[in-house]
């Protein structure tokens, strides 16, 4: 069965107001397309054959964005509308509820990384986890929490942000192979604190690590950054 993927599109943008206002932050405008665009298409690159997007905040904006220009990608796209902010867990738990495929990729829709889902995909279902997730190695950084990884690429423990010269991040993009992973969790909940980590912790959670390009759009910088490399990169991996 074709894999199917869920993004999380519902952020607020809180530390984008100065320069991007009034859309979720997957919409905000890079060169000239909402980020959600770059994402898409780099979806497109693989035999994905639904994408539901899990939508909150200004979700009429990206409903509005979808109705007329979704036809362009080759796979079906669905929204998973949060009447309230469920938090990231609660968000994913109910898009996984419009999902068919036991093969689900999950990924942030404020941030961009550059791996290869095919290979994800494949790492998933060799590791026997719940649940695969994308690092990406930094150098000298302080604005992400850093992962822990076993020399068998299991995860073992995530720690809070300080300054770091050289370890690993939590680059936002899971693969699990069970819709129902999140069945028993509460309706609003932080996947990331709650689920995560004592996953993790009792060694469910496998670490795929990747050097591909990676950008969190979150911060104006970062974002401003986004503006320029995205001038030159045209698609996600261009994988199949």
């Amino acid at each position: 069965m074709k894999l199917e993927a869920i993004v999380l599109a519902g952020g607020l943008g809180t530390r984008l107001r100065s320069v991007v206002s009034e859309v979720p932050k997957c919409m905000a405008p890079v060169n000239g397309e909402p980020f959600l665009y770059y994402l898409l298409s780099a979806l497109s690159q693989y035999r994905i054959g639904k994408v539901v997007l899990s939508v909150g905040y200004k979700h009429e904006c990206i409903e509005e964005w979808v109705r007329a220009h979704g036809g362009s990608f080759p796979f079906d796209i669905d929204f998973a509308l949060e009447e309230t902010p469920l938090g990231t867990g609660g968000g994913i738990r109910l898009a996984l509820e419009r999902c068919h495929s036991d093969a689900v990729c999950v990924m942030n829709g404020d941030s961009f990384f550059d791996v290869d889902l095919a290979q994800l995909r494949k790492a998933h279902q060799h590791s026997g986890k719940l649940l695969t997730m994308s690092v990406k190695r930094l150098v000298n950084f302080d604005r992400y929490g850093t992962v822990s990884i076993d020399e068998s690429g299991a995860v073992t423990g995530f720690h809070e942000k300080r300054f770091c010269e050289d370890g690993y991040i939590n680059a936002g993009v899971y693969m699990v192979s069970d819709r129902n992973l999140l069945k028993d969790m509460p309706e609003k909940f932080s996947f990331e604190t709650d689920f995560l980590q004592p996953k993790a912790a009792a060694g469910f959670v496998q670490g795929y690590v990747s050097d591909g390009y990676f950008i969190d759009i979150g911060i104006p910088q970062d974002y401003a950054k986004a503006n320029e490399d995205f001038k030159t990169i045209k698609a996600w991996g261009k994988r199949r």
